[in-house]
């Protein structure tokens, strides 16, 4: 602010100052700007020397220029989404401008524009005279130095990072006073001579017009002609561009944009507003209208008609920010996260930022029109917010192939003052860095890397394991194995399957197809917990907070306990469907400098992550999960585009929908924004809150298969897919816990079975199957030790009496007796043999028949029949009738 007072040394040093820069001005306007004017002596050849010594070169950067963000609409068109701006400023040419506009501000400005060379010399000296005597502020400058301060300022403010250091550019380039303001000044002459040399008056003109201040954030005369008049500039009239040419001394006292005052008087009382008329600025456009009159630029009735006029501004703001994206919001974040974090639009945070919001780049973005809009209305099936939980949802569409996100939306609406409950700001399909929060426990769409895994080590998809629920003996890392129990028990810290299966021997492709629990943890005996998630990671997978995956490796990881976000589950999938290409998402197709040059787009690499092999046998396996009985059947397209993916439930809390066809990957979550209420028991619109993913996904992938279509998924390895054979062991005779530790030891599964009678000591090993020899890798080997209580059935012969008397003495006692009438045999009968047959193992509890011949069996006495049955002293009955 001046000062109301000034001593009587600060008139005097002022004084001094301005004796040496009029010697400095006299060489000026005798070298370049007036007829000469003699100068000579040590005073004018000092001033001369310092003078040439100050820069002479101007460099004019490029304006300060909203950044303009666009998508293609439903007709393939460039639409604008949005823009970012620290100056609304839309740049003119000298043609387009109304010459009123010209005549305005140069009447008003600097009437001998056209005829000085950069220096309005007169009006300099007046100022600082002024200056000097009384602290006036007044600028005294032509058109041509105003533009030079113009640019000094925008030149600083544009490696400006805070509110200020904006201001500090604003009081270097504008100080008037003391010995500073003399070198300003000073400096800006001898630019505004370079510059007349450089450009042409007209250039000179429009430049100006074009970087100046009107108030705000609105810069250049293109920019205040539409935010104030609602207008083009070739369409001002008189009155207009009178008042748009006073606001220049004072944008922002000014301003007509404040309906209740855009500034106070002395009393604090607001002025300057609609009730008053707009009585600052009217004032201002009738100085500049009566300076247009006196130089003949209007006559006296244009005069009369644009003085009698009211002042009325049509304010038609130019929006900018996310918040104007429409139904694009977290997209358009996702794009300015991208811009702020990536090298190709600054080496640092400020210079990306600045780009953004200065650098008037056209940003040309991935996102398509047809695809969103499908998205959108396939979400909107779940309520932005309920009263019994946090509820969320998001769905993600990628390209295969090129990582391009063609569709990003959530239920939550995006809002600048966002409540956290019904609105959010949060990007629920990125991870935390770049605007998302902390990711979702992936569920069993996890279990996708387990998968890949077991390929990539050289298991087949059709290898057998025994996926029963038990004890798992799981690899977490270097070798080291945790106990899991898979039991359905509900005990905290065990693993169950979805609805108390208790699982099977199965393949990892019937795993993957029933997305069964206990069968990925039997995977995981073979393959490390913590090489799974290596392999998530390789895959361009982090927790949602950018934390490594494999920083607990615990083995419920392998079920999908991290928390991930959905565009990094979209590019794998999309990596499966695209013969195992995973590229880096993909927001922006093309930018464009505000000269029209192409600017270096953010690279996003497409690199072989999995081998063709691996990606098509995964594929295959989760082809099975959309069709039959796989869990993924609800979500079928039905359209005839085939289709792959992986469902995925997480304590009933999270819930997603994974997949793609050979074109686009779709990625679908519902859940817990916070807290871990439960899914299944909450209904929306007909749907169980666990299953709606089942609608949801479904209508976005069908909406890609009708645009993008999609081919048959390449043929699995046959390596891959084979059925492997190996040698099995024998274990007969081992206690179970060698043969447990043999078999194991040689690959293969193990389930103990009942005991069964055996004549070897019990707990050994007495049956096995199959048997030793090749067998299929990954069987389950069954093995069954002896309970200790069998005994060998021995031959016996002769009379039935002898032959029980052998039995009881070899520990039988439940014995009975089976006759058959044969001609010729002993009257006491002769033992045929017995069942069980001699030499069989059985348990000395059996019930042992002894099979004998007697001519008369019923022992009645007839020729072709005699007596001989139990109980009558001919055979082995104990004489009660009951047989042995």
């Amino acid at each position: 602010m001046p000062h109301s007072k000034r001593t009587a040394t600060g008139v005097l040093g002022g004084v001094l100052g301005l004796v040496g820069l009029s010697t400095v001005a006299g060489v000026l306007v005798t070298a370049t700007v007036t007829p000469a004017i003699a100068v000579s002596g040590y005073a004018a050849t000092s001033a001369i020397e310092m003078f040439e010594n100050m820069p002479s070169f101007l460099k004019i950067e490029k304006l300060m220029l909203p950044t303009e963000i666009y998508s293609k609409n439903a007709s393939g068109d460039w639409q604008l989404m949005t823009e970012f701006y620290d100056q609304n400023r839309i740049p003119v040419t000298f043609d387009q401008v109304n010459p009123v506009v010209y005549d305005a501000i140069l009447s008003s400005e600097d009437k001998n524009f056209y005829s000085h060379g950069g220096i309005d010399l007169i009006g300099t000296v007046s100022a600082l005279v002024g200056n000097a005597s009384s602290g006036s502020n007044r600028g005294g400058s032509s058109i041509t130095q105003q533009y030079v301060k113009n640019v000094l300022q925008q030149n600083c403010e544009a490696k400006a990072t805070s509110t200020e250091e904006v201001t500090a550019c604003y009081e270097e380039s504008t100080v008037n006073s003391g010995t500073a303001g003399y070198e300003r000044k000073l400096q800006e002459m001898r630019y505004a001579i370079q510059l007349e040399k450089e450009y042409s008056k007209d250039e000179i003109l429009i430049g100006y017009l074009n970087i100046a201040h009107f108030g705000g954030s609105v810069y250049g005369i293109g920019a205040a002609a539409e935010y104030y008049f609602g207008t083009t500039v070739d369409k001002l009239n008189i009155g207009q561009s009178a008042a748009l040419a006073g606001m220049v001394v004072e944008p922002n006292t000014l301003r007509i944009d404040r309906p209740k005052g855009s500034t106070t008087n002395k009393a604090g009382e607001a002025v300057n507003s609609k009730s008053d008329g707009y009585a600052l600025t009217k004032g201002r456009q009738l100085y500049v209208l009566k300076r247009m009159l006196l130089d003949g630029k209007i006559t006296q009735e244009e005069y009369d008609s644009a003085s009698a006029g009211e002042i009325t501004p049509k304010i038609n703001p130019r929006p900018s920010g996310c918040a104007q994206a429409k139904g694009n919001e977290f997209f358009c974040d996702y794009v300015v996260s991208k811009i702020k974090s990536d090298p190709a639009f600054g080496e640092t945070p400020e210079e990306r930022t600045a780009a953004l919001r200065r650098g008037g780049l056209k940003i040309y973005t991935t996102l398509d029109a047809k695809l969103q809009s499908a998205a959108r209305d396939a979400i909107s099936i779940v309520p932005a917010s309920r009263d019994d939980m946090d509820l969320g949802s998001s769905g993600i569409q990628v390209e295969v192939g090129t990582g391009r996100v063609l569709s990003m939306v959530q239920n939550r609406p995006y809002s600048n003052d966002a409540d956290g409950k019904t609105t959010t700001q949060v990007n629920y399909n990125v991870r935390a860095q770049d605007g998302g929060g902390i990711g979702h426990s992936a569920g069993s769409t996890y279990k996708v890397f387990s998968l890949i895994n077991w390929l990539q080590e050289g298991h087949s998809v059709n290898e057998n394991v025994n996926g029963r629920v038990g004890v798992k003996n799981v690899q977490t890392c270097d070798g080291a194995t945790r106990e899991q129990p898979a039991d359905n028990s509900g005990v905290p810290g065990h693993i169950g399957n979805f609805e108390g299966n208790y699982g099977y021997n199965g393949t990892v492709y019937q795993f993957t197809k029933d997305s069964l629990n206990s069968g990925f943890l039997a995977m995981a005996e073979k393959i490390s917990v913590c090489s799974t998630n290596r392999v998530a990671m390789d895959l361009g997978v982090m927790r949602g907070d950018g934390t490594p995956l494999d920083n607990q490796n615990v083995p419920y990881d392998v079920l999908g306990s991290g928390n991930v976000a959905p565009i990094d589950m979209a590019q794998v999938y999309a990596a499966i469907a695209g013969d195992g290409i995973l590229c880096q998402s993909k927001a922006i197709d093309k930018v464009v400098n505000a000269d029209g040059s192409d600017h270096p787009v953010p690279e996003a690499k497409c690199e072989r992550a999995m081998s063709s092999g691996v990606a098509a046998t995964a594929a295959y396996a989760l082809q099975a999960v959309m069709e039959g009985s796989g869990t993924g059947s609800g979500a079928r397209t039905y359209d005839g585009v085939p289709i792959l993916g992986k469902t995925g439930i997480h304590q009933f809390e999270h819930t997603w929908m994974d997949g793609a066809s050979t074109e686009v990957a779709t990625v679908v979550w519902v859940g817990n924004v916070e807290g871990d209420a439960k899914l299944n028991g909450r209904y929306e619109n007909g749907w169980q809150l666990s299953r709606i993913r089942n609608s949801i996904w479904p209508a976005m992938q069908r909406a890609a298969n009708a645009e993008y279509g999609g081919q048959a998924f390449p043929e699995p390895d046959e390596e891959l897919t084979k059925r492997t054979y190996v040698n099995l062991p024998s274990v007969i005779g081992l206690t179970v816990d060698e043969a447990t530790s043999r078999l194991r030891g040689a690959g293969f599964s193990v389930t103990v079975g009942d005991a069964v009678d055996a004549t070897e000591a019990e707990g050994t090993i007495v049956e096995q199957s199959p048997g030793a020899g090749r067998v299929v890798s990954g069987t389950t080997v069954t093995i069954r030790p002896s309970n200790g209580q069998g005994a060998t059935v021995p031959g016996v012969g002769g009379t039935p009496q002898q032959a029980a008397a052998a039995l009881r003495a070899a520990g039988f006692s439940n014995l009975r007796a089976e006759c058959s009438d044969a001609e010729g045999a002993p009257k006491e009968g002769v033992v045929t043999g017995t069942d069980p047959a001699a030499g069989e193992t059985v348990s000395k509890g059996d019930t042992i028949t002894v099979e004998y011949q007697s001519p008369d069996c019923d022992g009645s006495g007839d020729d072709d029949e005699e007596e001989a049955g139990p109980g009558n002293g001919n055979g082995p009955g104990n004489g009660n009738g009951n047989g042995p």
